[in-house]
């Protein structure tokens, strides 16, 4: 069911900033990214997990950097964040152990970023969205 509402939820929610036009703006799909990199730091503040805090705010960084190198260069660096963020999901557990993520989380969260990524990436190979500023 993780699975099934991961892949789901990005078409609607991309569907909807297409029809409403709030993706229009460059600045949507990177704010997406940043949001969806510190929700493994939330969770570890909610398992209350120094350790897991640290490693996923530092993890955390580098997909914040790279969706703020990809809004002012290119978003097909958000889209690459993004899918790398689907993978990183599928081995989380394996290298950050995080009490706080709850068991469906990594099944949900890397269908949400591999079909998320891939909506972006429609929309940039459409030229709906520009890649380059």
């Amino acid at each position: 069911m993780a699975l099934l509402v991961g892949a789901l939820l990005p078409l609607g929610v991309g569907a909807f900033a297409t029809v409403s036009g709030l993706d229009r703006d460059r600045a949507f799909y990177p704010t997406l990214m940043i949001v969806i990199a510190a929700l493994y730091s939330l969770f570890a503040a909610i398992g209350e997990s120094t350790h897991a805090l640290v490693l996923d705010s530092l993890i955390g960084l580098v997909f914040i950097a790279a969706a703020t190198v990809g809004f002012r260069s290119s978003l097909w660096l958000v889209a690459a964040a993004l899918a790398a963020h689907g993978a990183l999901d599928s081995v989380h557990g394996a290298v950050v152990s995080n009490p706080g993520v709850p068991s469906w989380w990594p099944a949900f969260c890397g269908a949400y970023d591999v079909v998320a990524a891939g909506y972006l990436a429609g929309l940039l190979m459409s030229g709906r969205v520009r890649a380059v500023r």
